[in-house]
């Protein structure tokens, strides 16, 4: 409504001044016709009104007749203008005095609404009528209004897919973050955020990535410091438990000895025997006990230092064939004592890389155990057998197999299989004791294998570095 009384007013006001202008001294003419009226304003004033949807009427002030302005106006035309003017069926929209009235009146022919203005021009002798049809902007804003529900409609679609696309953008890597900081609580890190924004929820990406591997090194750190606690406890309970089982052990095997040496000494003290045959026997018994003793503590006090690792491990490159042909000279006498014969293929130098006193105490070892348990066909055989980067040197006696179930067992400390036999040959169950600890302190194997008519121990060394 505001628009269209806006342009009635506008279209007075170019009428006016079109009018004062260019017609200030016209006449009317005898015929009552528009006759006088130029064509350039004519041309002006139908411009005028079709561009704004106008119906623009000049009538003579004095007797309302058309005079100047559309030509040709019948009476009819006229009749239904005056009725318009003239209706009960108006309301006026603006009344300026002595220019112009605004009204909207109702058309009972038309069954329409108009918006009219009715007012003389600035020379008083012209009056001015100009209608304009309020249906067409009734027309006009029902279509603006059905446009404005359909863009509505269109832009709430639009507004909603993209507020789903851009909630989704924001839901979806808080629900993955969610995801991995819930596996994250179950201890399992590799999960990680793929960051590839640069806003907020990737910087809480990086967070919880940093977070995730500064948490997975905290409880690695605390596993590798709870293993070695753990590590250290055993230790230390398996060190109480050696400790208490080598004390027990050793007041076994010193029993033994000790009573002997306390009863052949008081035999000799108390003269049970008088003759000097039975004196040097007692004698003997009592040295041969003693240096048993002896031994077993100078074996107990190497085997200690191995097992704990006081005895310092001295790698470096010797003949190992040179190291057994050593012990064998060094323990032919006892070969010759028991008429054992020895079988060995002596070959090229073998050159090896470790201890070379240690190795030396396994050969001896394996040698004399070989010497006590040897029977049956009395041979000892000495092999090597090189393989790629170790050479295997083995040491086999003829005589019993050892008992499945006493394999695994004959290389702890004090375990013997025939307790009688080791006690007439002196031994004390810890020369294989000591060749574990030692092959254990350099790292390499050691074993013994039940062959069909004796035993085989072996042990193999590193022939590269």
């Amino acid at each position: 409504m505001y628009s269209k009384t806006k342009t009635l007013e506008e279209a007075y006001e170019f009428v006016d001044q079109l009018y004062q202008n260019e017609y200030k001294d016209v006449k009317d003419s005898d015929e009552g016709n528009l006759d006088s009226i130029s064509d350039d304003v004519a041309l002006a004033l139908e411009k005028l009104g079709s561009n704004k949807n106008l119906s623009i009427y000049i009538f003579d002030i004095d007797d309302l007749q058309p005079l100047k302005y559309p030509q040709g106006l019948t009476i009819k035309q006229y009749n239904q203008i005056k009725d318009l003017s003239e209706s009960t069926h108006r309301k006026i929209i603006k009344n300026e005095k002595n220019q112009y009235q605004i009204y909207k009146v109702y058309d009972e022919r038309t069954d329409t609404n108009n918006l009219n203005l009715v007012g003389s021009l600035s020379d008083k002798e012209q009056q001015i009528f100009i209608l304009t049809n309020l249906e067409s902007m009734n027309e006009s804003a029902h279509i603006a209004n059905k446009f404005l529900a359909y863009v509505g409609v269109a832009v709430t679609c639009i507004g909603t897919m993209i507020m789903f696309f851009i909630s989704k953008s924001f839901t979806k890597p808080i629900l993955e973050l969610s995801d991995i900081a819930k596996k994250m609580s179950d201890l399992d890190f590799d999960v990680k955020y793929p960051v590839s924004r640069n806003d907020e929820i990737g910087q809480l990406g990086t967070s919880i990535n940093i977070l995730s591997e500064r948490l997975e090194e905290t409880i690695s750190e605390l596993k590798t410091a709870n293993n070695e606690l753990k590590t250290d406890i055993e230790n230390k309970i398996q060190i109480d438990e050696m400790r208490t089982e080598f004390l027990s052990n050793v007041t076994h095997e010193l029993k033994t000895p000790i009573a002997l040496i306390q009863g052949y000494a008081e035999g000799l003290k108390d003269n049970v025997n008088d003759d000097e045959e039975s004196k040097e026997f007692y004698c003997d018994v009592i040295v041969d006990e003693a240096m048993k003793m002896n031994n077993m503590v100078k074996k107990l006090l190497s085997l200690n230092q191995i097992e704990y690792g006081n005895n310092q491990v001295n790698m470096e490159r010797f003949d190992i064939v040179a190291v057994i042909k050593s012990v064998l000279a060094a323990t032919e006498l006892f070969f010759q004592q028991k008429n054992v014969v020895l079988h060995f293929e002596e070959p090229d130098p073998i050159y090896v890389w470790a201890d070379e006193y240690m190795v030396e105490e396994v050969v001896t070892n394996y040698i004399s155990n070989a010497l006590n348990h040897v029977s049956g066909q009395n041979i000892i055989e000495v092999k090597l057998i090189q393989r790629e980067e170790v050479v295997r040197i083995a040491v086999f006696n003829t005589g019993d197999n050892i008992p499945e179930e006493d394999i695994d067992n004959i290389w702890i400390k004090f375990y013997k299989v025939d307790k009688a036999r080791t006690r007439e040959y002196g031994g004390n169950g810890i020369g294989l004791s000591i060749v574990k600890a030692i092959m254990n302190s350099l790292n390499r194997e050691c074993g013994v294998v039940n062959r069909q008519a004796g035993v085989e121990f072996w042990f193999e060394l590193d022939t590269k570095i």
